[in-house]
């Protein structure tokens, strides 16, 4: 296994309190089939609160702070369904800041409960992710509050060029990646994976996992649910105007789509959990694409991708239902 880093989280003072950076999370190879050999899975899911949207959550806070844009007991808000608010949540209450996460009304009551168990206020909207989004941006205007907006906000994929991507490179033993795998919600995750790659001089592949049949994760999630695609504004192809803008770029003729059907996403999902991963769905459904990807590559291939959240706020999920049953 490769080495993890060891360099010590640094200090932050933000507001008379000290807050300590996110540590690095581990990078394990994972092995489902063994004809392909091993995927290397970052687990995100040790994050602070339980996702990898830990890492945007402080950089954009710190960024913004940093900018004078937010100081002590202002308010944050946000338009996500699941981990994206959890997050915030979390961050604000660390960093003495006020958030409100405005959500669908399908969101599950796991997600809703965790951010107020942070200090956060929960507003539920009714309709689509687009009608969340109007809420949240009509709300920041009227009261003055800080939009965190990681839809476009291009402190999102930044936070993964700068700490994720680096991270990673640091634990791989080869000290390079052939191709990064992510499910695409705002499309962060992958775009800044992938330029912290190429900068390295990598030159990896980015493959985008794309859930087929529709609702690998359910209609309360912010990710890229084909349900959800044409709810998010300047989304086409259920992908984020921050993943668009990649995609249509210079740079975005590196991008291969991956289709993974719903079915295998949740049965992978399951034997995860078998190997003591406690994982959502999103894993399943990025574990899978990689498996594709190495079948195109073959097994040498150097494939990362990421674990993204954790279980618990799925309880409620269809991915849960044979339990539930029981």
């Amino acid at each position: 296994m490769a080495p993890h880093v060891l360099a010590a989280p640094r200090a932050v003072a933000l507001g008379g309190r000290f807050i300590r950076q996110i540590p690095p999370t581990p990078l394990v190879p994972v092995t489902l089939d063994e004809e392909l050999g091993p995927v290397w899975c970052k687990l995100e899911f040790m994050n602070p609160s339980g996702s990898t949207k830990d890492r945007i959550a402080r950089h954009i806070l710190e960024k913004a702070w940093r900018r004078g844009d937010l100081r002590e007991g202002d308010t944050v808000v946000e338009a996500s369904s699941g981990s994206t608010s959890i997050a915030l949540a979390l961050a604000c209450a660390q960093m003495g800041l006020k958030f409100v996460a405005f959500i669908p009304s399908s969101a599950t009551n796991e997600r809703g409960l965790m951010i107020r168990a942070y200090g956060g206020e929960v507003q539920r909207v009714e309709g689509g992710m687009r009608k969340v989004l109007e809420a949240a941006a009509e709300a920041a205007l009227l009261n003055g509050w800080f939009a965190a907006r990681q839809f476009e906000n291009p402190d999102n994929a930044e936070a993964h060029r700068m700490f994720t991507g680096p991270e990673i490179l640091s634990q791989m033993e080869c000290g390079c990646v052939d191709a990064v795998v992510s499910g695409v919600g705002t499309g962060g995750t992958l775009r800044g994976l992938w330029e912290a790659f190429d900068d390295a001089g990598c030159g990896s592949r980015a493959y985008a996992a794309i859930p087929r049949e529709g609702r690998a994760y359910g209609d309360n999630a912010e990710s890229c649910s084909l349900a959800f695609s044409k709810e998010v504004p300047g989304v086409a192809e259920c992908l984020s105007a921050l993943y668009q803008e990649w995609k249509d770029g210079p740079r975005g003729g590196v991008i291969e789509e991956i289709a993974a059907r719903e079915d295998v996403c949740l049965d992978l999902t399951r034997k995860l959990w078998a190997m003591g991963y406690p994982v959502g769905p999103s894993s399943g459904l990025n574990y899978a694409a990689s498996l594709e990807v190495k079948r195109r590559l073959g097994v040498d291939a150097r494939v990362v991708t990421v674990f993204p959240d954790r279980m618990e706020r799925y309880f409620s999920h269809r991915v849960f239902e044979d339990l539930r049953a029981e």
